[in-house]
């Protein structure tokens, strides 16, 4: 019955908003089985402090539709009441228990029981529990005759009225300051009368200090611990009023040996190695050519030896200077480092080994000393800490380190082409000074690779590598994306200069790469990603039917002519498989075509011979129907060919296409078996100029 009226107390209002068509229409409550139970159920007392034992119970909870409340005195049955509703009840002195008990919508309960004392005498007795972490104190509170207890967290003191948090008896509340510092937290107790007590506590905040120590961010807690006769406090840079520094007094009669500890130890300890062992502070001095130590030892176990300490001494008088305190040279008489401590206190010395004399020192960023970064050079990987991966832009490039779009743990070199930016707009890889050794670029070894990743296929990009004291003696040359937003490996082929720009010499010393992305087209903001230059592959072996495109010894380079643009790429129906895709761009000549190798053809001749005159090639044409010519040749002399064409039956598939030799095209010679072929040129959608077509082709044969 009391799952009906809580039922029908939801759907009664949706019924009449609705309505009402039909009066079966909410008769389905099978939803209700999926509905959260009753839980996390509390209630909060407010009681009157006018000894009438008026008490004002709200109870809270997940899920709960009504609530019972049983008030726990005389009151023979208990009072119902809506979520997120309070009811009003009063009670003589006395101690209660008040039960309240949570109905959900599928008729489930929870229950809870909590003690009320109703007194009219003040709170007596009374104790505050304190504990902190960082910005975040933890607090609790019980009285003698206490409902419940305010808390004033002495961080809003400048809102009227002052904002308090209200918390039950024994129960645990938190609150995190915005800024370290120290407050003072009043807590109240309050009974049903009109008197009160309370406990006012000190507490100070702050996030644990840790390098770097820059005394700027408010959150910190940037005590310090002096000896000896130091005294430090927080201060205005002297030089800078925007910026906090440390300031330091060695007084008058410190101890030679006065100091100042930086808080109670590090959050993480000092990250010290074989290969880091240098740490910087800038000093402001009243002198120069006095002694700075800085000391890194272990907190829990301070100077007991497993500490480390330098020295440096200042070079300038009232200006701010930049100490570098190398950690690899200790102290005479002191211990060296070891990797087996933990160091994470630091403490500093001003004009150590002279007793004070009043002078007033200022210091600032305690960091350690970033590893000297190694020039950069081949291969270019962008993933070294210790290389330096400066960029030089030009002409309106603007590049930056980042994270590869396509795996969040690869880091690439991003470089945005700016609207308006020059047409000749591009980024050298480094500095001014190019790479620490000279590409070995030989007569045999003129190819170099670089993955882009490209905004737009058909784009033209330029490498060009040069003397970094001489820009005269080049050599460039360009190659066109084949993808869009994905990555593709370009190979750029240095014995093939660009129109008009000088040839490779083996006189030259080349040790600087700049790229010029979508080349000879002014900057429309978009944005390219490289990564890993290098020299291309020695070494491979000449190319030979079967050509598979999956033999990593193999140099499956192509050579495209009449405006076809091809690159080695992965199979768009078989992601392990690897495959050339050429794209006939738009307005390529009638016979744009790609001829398998560099040049030289294949590494042995077409075994051609009477009943084998076969050759096949798996092709995924973009529609059935287009020609596909295939064309043998002899490499020294294109006067000596034989060609035949094959039409495709698919779209969007692979099929593999024959070419019969004996049956050559119209108009072209017949098969000679006199003649050497050992080169192979196909070409796609034969007799029709370019629409930008792509076509992917693989596993060329002999039958």
């Amino acid at each position: 019955m009391k799952l009906f009226k809580r039922l029908l107390l939801l759907i009664l209002p949706l019924c009449m908003a609705l309505g009402c068509k039909k009066d079966n229409q909410f008769t389905d409550t099978s939803f209700v089985s999926g509905a959260a139970s009753a839980s996390n159920l509390s209630v909060m007392f407010n009681i009157t402090h006018d000894n009438t034992g008026l008490v004002t119970i709200t109870p809270n909870g997940s899920a709960a539709v009504t609530y019972d409340v049983y008030f726990g005195d005389a009151t023979a049955n208990p009072s119902s009441i809506a979520s997120g509703k309070s009811i009003d009840h009063t009670y003589a002195e006395g101690n209660y228990q008040v039960k309240i008990v949570a109905h959900d919508i599928k008729g489930g309960v929870a229950t809870i029981t909590q003690p009320l004392v109703v007194s009219f005498a003040a709170p007596q007795n009374m104790a505050v529990s304190l504990s902190k972490t960082n910005l975040t104190v933890s607090l609790s509170a019980t009285a003698k005759y206490a409902t419940f207890f305010k808390v004033y967290y002495g961080d809003s003191t400048t809102f009227k009225p002052v904002p308090f948090t209200s918390v039950l008896p024994g129960t645990t509340i938190n609150h995190t300051y915005l800024n370290a510092g120290t407050y003072v937290i009043t807590v109240i107790a309050l009974s049903g009368g009109s008197k009160t007590t309370q406990i006012l506590d000190t507490v100070k905040v702050g996030k644990q200090i840790s390098l770097p120590v820059t005394f700027d961010d408010a959150s910190v807690d940037y005590t310090t611990v002096d000896f000896g006769g130091n005294v430090s406090s927080l201060s205005v840079d002297p030089v800078n009023s925007s910026n906090h520094v440390m300031k330091a007094i060695k007084t008058a009669g410190a101890q030679t040996y006065a100091g100042t500890t930086l808080g109670n130890g590090f959050a993480l300890p000092v990250p010290l190695t074989p290969n880091s062992l240098k740490m910087t502070v800038m000093v402001y001095s009243p002198a120069a050519g006095l002694d700075v130590k800085l000391k890194l030892d272990n907190h829990t176990n301070p100077n007991t030896g497993l500490s480390v300490e330098t020295d440096v001494k200042t070079t300038l008088s009232r200006q701010w200077e930049t100490l570098t305190f190398d950690f690899s040279k200790q102290a005479t008489g002191t211990p060296a480092y070891s990797s087996a401590n933990t160091y994470d206190l630091a403490s500093i010395f001003f004009d150590f080994g002279n007793n004070g004399t009043g002078s007033t020192f200022y210091f600032d960023n305690l960091m350690m000393m970033p590893v000297a970064l190694t020039q950069i050079n081949l291969p270019v990987s962008f993933e070294s800490t210790t290389t330096d991966y400066t960029m030089t832009d030009f002409g309106g490039n603007v590049s930056s380190f980042a994270t590869d779009p396509a795996n969040s743990s690869n880091h690439v070199m991003k470089a945005v082409k700016t609207t308006g930016a020059q047409v000749w707009a591009g980024t050298t890889v480094g500095t001014a000074t190019g790479f620490s050794q000279v590409i070995p670029l030989t007569a045999s070894s003129l190819k170099m690779t670089v993955m882009v990743y490209s905004p737009a296929a058909g784009l033209d990009v330029k490498l060009k590598v040069e003397d970094h004291n001489d820009g005269t003696k080049s050599v460039e040359t360009d190659v066109k994306t084949t993808l869009a937003n994905q990555w593709e490996t370009l190979t750029f082929d240095l014995s093939q200069p660009a129109s008009g720009t000088s040839a490779w010499s083996a006189a030259n010393k080349y040790d600087k790469a700049s790229l010029f992305f979508d080349f000879g087209n002014a900057g429309t903001g978009s944005t390219f990603y490289f990564d890993n230059l290098k020299m291309a592959a020695a070494g491979l072996a000449q190319v030979s039917v079967p050509v598979t495109f999956d033999d990593p010894t193999v140099d499956y380079t192509v050579t495209d002519f009449g405006g076809n643009s091809s690159a080695l790429v992965v199979d768009p129906a078989n992601s392990s498989n690897h495959v050339i895709k050429t794209i006939k761009t738009s307005g390529a000549q009638t016979w744009a075509g790609t001829t398998v190798g560099n040049g030289l053809g294949f590494s042995s001749l077409l075994p051609f011979s009477a009943g084998h005159t076969s050759m096949s090639v798996k092709v995924y044409s973009p529609a059935a129907g287009l020609h596909i010519r295939l064309k043998v040749e002899d490499h020294t002399d294109n006067t000596k060919s034989v060609e035949t064409e094959a039409l495709t039956t698919v779209a969007g598939q692979w099929e593999t296409l024959t070419f019969n030799f004996s049956n050559q095209a119209n108009g072209t010679a017949t098969l000679n078996m006199g003649y050497h072929y050992d080169m192979a040129s196909i070409f796609f959608d034969f007799n029709n100029s370019g629409t930008g077509a792509v076509f992917y082709w693989d596993n060329m044969m002999f039958l």
